[in-house]
């Protein structure tokens, strides 16, 4: 059974990638950190309590842990909102009370405390920064070989980002941008890692299609909650800001790796400075990663079905 640690930065696709980890069978779900980036750290907690006690139908013993990282450059304040959009949601507040606990660690030292406790190498899903990790692996560099592999949504190696900003040149992505040198730390260890990048999943855009489909299926409380979730989101009229399911796809890779259509082997690096700062290019010299290239999204949307159906 593969054993999973989910680190995210409280976003609607990071906490619908949580939702469908606590819906997914055959796996055991070590833990769960949120990191203050692209949202709100504290709602984000909250959500992930709250999804918990709903949701959790392995009833696996978890509590989520609040990093105390902080940024090198934030996201825009207007994206991170939705986190606090998404734990005012009626399904989650109907209870009145939260039963899942916060952990006592926080994130950083919560990661090393799980994957040290762990009898085999475990797998951790990232759909954030990597600054938990970068931060772990200071503080203990052993853990290295508690990991099987790592699952990342970041960086673009096709020349266009997603950071518009004043500071930045547009040719990196987010994630990366928010702790470039966390980035760095964690290309100098030997961890394997998938990376899903911004070129990885233009095959998945969020559309009203989608939405429609989703309110076709309300029947199932997860699917209710995805579709009241991502009715928050209104996709903006300039094409280069289109919202793509980056998150998802990572996670969904996680539990399902026939996901993923085409990829390729590269090496990379990462610039930590200047204008650039957060950009990964193609270097021989550099930390060899599996990007993904394409993804099937036949896969992909039938498999996020099945796990929001699993939902009674």
């Amino acid at each position: 059974m593969k054993e999973i640690y989910f680190n995210h930065d409280g976003n609607i696709d990071d906490l619908v990638s949580y939702l469908l980890f606590l819906q997914a069978p055959n796996i055991k779900l070590l833990g769960v950190g949120a990191i203050d980036a692209d949202g709100y750290v504290d709602p984000a907690v909250e959500v992930c309590r709250k999804m918990t006690d709903l949701f959790n139908l392995r009833g696996d013993r978890l509590e989520i842990a609040k990093s105390t990282s902080r940024a090198v450059n934030q996201f825009p304040q207007e994206w991170r909102t939705a986190s606090y959009s998404f734990n005012y949601l009626p399904m989650l507040n109907e209870s009145g009370k939260m039963e899942t606990k916060e952990a006592k660690l926080p994130a950083h030292l919560d990661m090393i405390a799980k994957l040290k406790d762990a009898a085999e190498p475990v797998t951790l899903v990232m759909t954030g920064p990597l600054t938990d990790l970068a931060r772990a692996l200071d503080e203990d560099p052993t853990i290295e070989q508690k990991i099987a592999k790592l699952y990342w949504m970041g960086g673009s190696l096709d020349g266009h980002g997603n950071v518009v900003v004043v500071n930045a040149d547009g040719s990196q992505e987010w994630n990366a941008f928010w702790d470039p040198f966390a980035v760095e730390r964690v290309f100098k260890s030997k961890i394997d890692m998938q990376v899903i990048g911004l070129e990885s999943s233009e095959e998945l855009p969020l559309n009203d299609e989608l939405r429609m489909h989703w309110a076709s299926l309300r029947k199932y409380p997860a699917v209710d909650l995805v579709g009241q979730a991502y009715s928050l989101l209104v996709n903006p009229p300039i094409p280069t800001a289109q919202l793509y399911f980056w998150d998802v796809l990572t996670t969904i890779n996680a539990l399902y790796p026939e996901v993923v259509a085409s990829s390729r082997q590269v090496k990379v690096k990462v610039i930590t400075t200047g204008l650039a700062a957060g950009r990964l290019e193609e270097d021989p010299n550099g930390k060899e990663i599996t990007l993904v290239t394409k993804a099937d999204k036949n896969i992909f949307y039938q498999k996020m079905d099945e796990l929001l159906e699993r939902s009674k």
